[in-house]
């Protein structure tokens, strides 16, 4: 077969209609003969970080992608987790296991060679052994204290070689353990937020206090401030708002909406006004505390550009603005 025909006969439809036949195929068993088998995996995962053990993830070759994923994806989900490379733990990285780690070992076959090697060590190390297999009969299988199947029909490869379904089965399986662990330790978006300082999703998930304008970058006038000063203040911190306090307790707030408001009503009646008698005296705040997402979703809501950030006695914090959440998302 030529080039042009092998591209003709190519189906990237149907590579992927592979793949999630194998999915479905996983999730059946999940749904019925795997399920205690996948309970008694999150238990050990669960007691192994009650006892401040590490989930130790491995694998070789294509299985070992997948294997350090699913490491990142563990830790990122607030359960301790490293890669072990078979071919370098067998030459001085065991020294990475400790007594009461969980091992997760991802071999199709189950007959992988330098994960083969590392049995008897975890055996005499007494860490508990969950692996991902095709082969339920397989010498890994066999050995393992938990074995989740991961067998496919076929993989996606024209040739039926390639890990390809395989592969996509042990993510998938490795992302269903991570969060069912995650989600029995009630791992909050704020304790996600921790582990994700950066980036955009360090973003949306950063606390308004990290976010928020505080000290001299806040505006803030008192109750008897002229309007003229108020003007002043709202131009020269560039916010389009100022607070009104007294001994650092929100009073109200003044925005570039309710200054136009007042003019449109009073004329120029409204430069002899203080503060006091032209703010809104109940704005809506927001704690420190709260998730950046959190405050766009108010912004959105009030359709306003500015929130208070008070703590629990009403002083004021900061000023987080529009501008700050700019690649916050909504949670």
């Amino acid at each position: 077969m030529n080039s042009q025909n092998r591209d003709e006969a190519f189906q990237p439809a149907a590579l992927v209609r592979t793949e999630a036949a194998a999915l479905a195929a996983l999730a059946a068993r999940l749904d019925g003969p795997m399920a205690e088998r996948f309970g008694r995996a999150v238990e050990m995962i669960l007691r192994c970080g009650e006892s401040h053990g590490r989930v130790v993830v491995t694998g070789m070759g294509k299985s070992g992608i997948i294997a350090q994923k699913i490491a990142a994806t563990l830790s990122s989900t607030g359960s301790p987790a490293l890669f072990l490379h078979p071919a370098e733990a067998v030459h001085g990285d065991l020294g990475m296991l400790m007594p009461g780690d969980v091992v997760i070992a991802l071999s199709a076959s189950g007959e992988t060679e330098e994960i083969l090697r590392l049995l008897a060590t975890l055996k005499r190390k007494g860490d508990a052994l969950i692996s991902f297999c095709c082969n339920l009969q397989s010498t890994l299988a066999q050995a393992s204290d938990v074995v989740l199947d991961c067998s496919v029909e076929r993989e996606a490869c024209g040739l039926n070689l390639a890990p390809t379904a395989s592969t996509t089965a042990m993510l998938a399986l490795g992302d269903a353990l991570a969060v069912a662990v995650s989600l029995r330790k009630g791992f909050r978006a704020e304790d996600f937020a921790e582990l994700h300082p950066g980036g955009k999703l360090g973003k949306r998930l950063a606390r308004v206090r990290d976010l928020m304008h505080g000290g001299e970058e806040i505006p803030a006038v008192t109750p008897a401030t002229p309007m003229a000063d108020v003007i002043f203040e709202m131009s020269s911190k560039k916010l389009g708002m100022t607070t009104v306090q007294e001994d650092r307790r929100l009073r109200g707030v003044i925005s570039d909406g309710d200054l136009r408001r007042l003019l449109e009503r009073e004329g120029g009646a409204a430069l002899g006004k203080t503060a006091g008698e032209a703010m809104n005296s109940h704005p809506r705040t927001i704690a420190g505390e709260e998730l950046a997402a959190k405050a766009l979703a108010i912004l959105e809501e009030r359709k306003i550009t500015s929130l208070v950030v008070v703590d629990a006695d009403a002083k004021v914090e900061g000023v987080v603005h529009l501008h700050d959440l700019w690649g916050v998302e909504l949670i």
